[in-house]
């Protein structure tokens, strides 16, 4: 567990100051997220336009039942291809920002003195700022005035395999391997007197990769997953396994932010204190794919493949996260072994920041 303690260090690190500096940090991890749903939307747009363009195709009689079918299958596949390549490069951006506020690159005072500045080139009298401020107040507490919100869900951090309850001399890179969950869930008050208990529920994305140590990659042997030598010099940057789910969790929340009180009526706000999140997760493997990049003949080589690697179909396990307004130290934990058949039960589990934006 000492690999872990020192990513725990990092992490507090990390939220400390991203609390001193929440306003510029926050704004860009919510440009990444909304990048990723435009781009599975793009796709998704893009598809539907093919498909129709099929559909068209079997209606005129050019083509078959059969062959509209596989058509469709292989546009379908082209385009969660383009997704994932494209996701791939905003997880990117995602590390390079939290190693940028982790290394104190971002400065917030700039951001914040802009602000100010902004505010007094647009508001030039005393009591049409005050005005001001009490129309946004207004506005921001009708916002959660309502029982359900919905949510923008963006987490990364590290991932690797737990063994025996330990992660200690996994065989994967601590800090290479690392995981990316994005989506939207919805929080609702419980109760109607008090902001205490929430529950939150939703559907996200989770991309799961595992960097092999010692120019090793997974085969698998009979109805098992084993590790091997390669023949040639692996690329450490470029040579991984990686699993996509599909998942739903639900949590219960204790949400520590103080109610409003203004001309005896309660508004309730979310998200502007310290927060507390227990629950779990189920999700299913879409994919399961390894990336091998050598060299060989003097010729650069990449091998992408696909298959089942004896991954679990369906993944479950508990989560937890605890943090202060939009972003929070995340923990998953899969209760199930990543590959099913195994001798040696190997568990995954993440540890990373988590943000959600309303």
């Amino acid at each position: 567990m000492r690999n872990f303690t020192i990513y725990l260090a990092i992490l507090l690190c990390l939220m400390a100051s991203k609390i001193l500096g929440q306003e510029t940090f926050e704004a860009q991890a919510k440009k990444i997220a909304l990048k990723i749903e435009n781009i599975t939307n793009e796709q998704k747009a893009a598809l539907k336009v093919e498909v129709e363009e099929v559909n068209l195709q079997l209606e005129k009689g050019s083509i078959s039942q059969e062959q509209a079918d596989v058509k469709k299958q292989q546009l379908s596949q082209a385009r969660a291809t383009i997704i994932e390549n494209k996701v791939a490069v905003t997880q990117q951006e995602l590390k390079e920002l939290v190693q940028a506020q982790v290394e104190g690159k971002i400065n917030s005072q700039d951001f914040i003195n802009s602000e100010k500045s902004k505010t007094f080139k647009f508001y030039y009298g005393k009591n049409e700022i005050i005005d001001n401020v009490k129309r946004k107040d207004s506005i921001n507490e009708n916002k959660f005035v309502k029982r359900t919100s919905n949510q923008i869900v963006l987490a990364t951090g590290f991932n690797n395999l737990m063994t025996n309850g330990s992660v200690e001399n996994s065989g994967f890179y601590y800090l290479r391997s690392s995981f990316l969950e994005w989506g939207l869930t919805f929080n609702t008050r419980l109760f109607k007197d008090s902001n205490l208990l929430h529950l939150k529920y939703g559907l996200t994305g989770v991309y799961n990769t595992l960097y092999l140590t010692n120019n090793r990659y997974f085969i698998t042997d009979k109805s098992q997953t084993v590790v091997a030598y390669y023949p040639y010099n692996l690329k450490n940057n470029s040579s991984y396994f990686k699993n996509v789910f599909i998942t739903i969790p639900i949590f219960l929340e204790l949400d520590f932010t103080k109610n409003r009180i203004e001309d005896k009526d309660n508004s309730f706000r979310i998200q502007r204190g310290f927060r507390v999140g227990l629950g779990g997760f189920v999700g299913y493997n879409t994919n399961s794919k390894q990336f091998l990049s050598y060299e060989k003949d003097g010729n650069q080589i990449t091998e992408r493949q696909k298959g089942n690697w004896n991954v679990d179909d369906w993944n479950y396990g508990l989560s937890a996260y605890v943090g202060y307004k939009a972003t929070s130290l995340y923990l998953r934990y899969d209760l199930n072994p990543l590959f099913k058949d195994n001798a040696i039960k190997q568990n995954n589990v993440s540890l990373g920041v988590r943000f959600d934006f309303n």
